[in-house]
């Protein structure tokens, strides 16, 4: 990776200085992807950064990153560019890539921030050839919008979760729908599908034990092709971590802080009433 400049994190897409919680969503998308695309030749639609094409790049045939922004997509090529990657300016419903010639399209967290969803998922199907896939994600507006009260200036149109199997069904007849949620490692598993794994959930005192976690996703991801024998074999459930542990190393300095403060506020008190009393006494 040549030095460069940082792209200015504004919230709209993600960069790889970001840490912890953010991170671990946004890098668990692209290192579970990076298992599929070996030898292939592969569309990373809204780009972005351009990292994610970059770690996609050290296993696919060839990877094309396309993003609407020309300062990002400057950026990426300038941070990342190499032979097995290249990286254009272009608008995901009007992709300048011929029919057919991709084995493998990912757009990952670029859904939501438009309108037009049902020409992207065209011109997806269309630059794919009869036997490739698509790897897409997109919050679920449930759990991402309306339990949490929080509303993301830049999405357009977020999809609960019929809304978004209804869209893919439009376009690629045969998919497998994956959950993804932080917890303290990011949780990736497919909804419908159990067996291969255990998760073991505490609830007041109890244990429960299931195929899939207790708790529903905060993103939907879906694995999608005409028909189902081209969908390539997946273990249902993927664990994502960083070495350092930076997330629950995160929630550790934190604990810390609050436990310091309880001291020191305990320290005040003591001091405060032993001053009070000296008051008292000279009364």
């Amino acid at each position: 990776m040549s030095p460069s400049p940082e792209l200015e994190f504004t919230g709209e897409r993600f960069t790889p200085e970001c840490v912890r919680e953010i991170a671990y969503e946004h890098w668990h998308r692209y290192a579970w992807a990076s298992t599929l695309v070996e030898g292939r030749r592969v569309l990373d639609a809204a780009c972005g950064e351009g990292y994610g094409s970059h770690l996609l790049s050290a296993s696919a045939k060839r990877v094309f990153g396309v993003d609407l922004s020309a300062e990002a997509i400057e950026h990426a090529r300038a941070r990342y560019g190499s032979e097995k990657l290249e990286f254009r300016q272009g608008d995901v419903t009007r992709l300048d890539l011929d029919d057919d010639s991709m084995d493998v399209v990912v757009s990952f967290e670029t859904l939501e921030h438009l309108d037009a969803q049902d020409a992207m998922l065209t011109e997806f199907r269309r630059v794919l050839r009869p036997d490739g896939f698509l790897l897409i994600s997109s919050p679920d507006k449930k759990t991402y919008s309306d339990e949490t009260g929080y509303r993301n200036p830049y999405h357009a149109k977020e999809l609960y979760r019929h809304q978004f199997e209804a869209l893919l069904g439009r376009h690629f007849p045969a998919f497998r729908l994956f959950g993804q949620k932080l917890m303290f490692v990011s949780a990736l598993w497919e909804i419908e599908q159990g067996g291969a794994a255990t998760f073991h959930t505490e609830d007041r005192g109890r244990v429960e034990h299931g195929p899939r976690p207790a708790v529903p996703p905060l993103y939907f991801l879906a694995l999608a092709a005409a028909r189902d024998g081209l969908l390539p074999k997946l273990p249902p459930v993927s664990i994502y971590s960083d070495r350092e542990e930076s997330v629950y190393q995160h929630y550790n300095d934190e604990v810390a802080k609050h436990i310091r403060a309880g001291h020191l506020l305990a320290e005040r008190d003591a001091e405060i009433d032993r001053l009070r009393g000296l008051l008292e006494a000279s009364d």
